[in-house]
């Protein structure tokens, strides 16, 4: 029993790997940045500084998340409007399988936009 191999073993060593490789660079980052960043903090350091400008007022403003939303809907859409292209490209060489999974695909999209649409995200205030 001392040579039986344990089919989870392959699982664990790739979890293993997985945690290694995702936290690997950021301990590897931090090191450097213990090591080699200056430690002179200041007030020009520490002054928010963007395109060139000394900024004025308070850096934080508030924005309307309705326009967000709207930016995401619209990009939603707009890519999966890519995804039509090559099915109709290929139509008559595809299975009816394929037809069938965009006619799928078509019916969430349309339940996105009617749901977008009663949430009123499509509305503008």
């Amino acid at each position: 029993m001392a040579g039986e191999y344990n089919p989870y073993l392959l699982i664990v060593i790739f979890l293993v790997a997985a945690i290694l490789f995702a936290i690997a660079p950021l301990f590897t980052a931090w090191l450097w940045a213990k090591r080699f960043s200056p430690k002179k903090p200041g007030a020009d350091k520490n002054a928010i500084y963007e395109c060139g400008l000394q900024s004025k007022g308070d850096a934080w403003m508030q924005f309307k998340s309705e326009y967000y939303l709207y930016g995401i809907i619209f990009l939603i859409f707009d890519v999966e409007t890519i995804f039509l292209l090559p099915f109709a490209v290929s139509f008559t060489g595809l299975p009816v399988g394929a037809f069938i999974a965009m006619v799928i695909f078509l019916l969430l999209l349309v339940e996105g936009l009617v749901w977008a649409w009663q949430k009123g995200v499509l509305n503008w205030k």
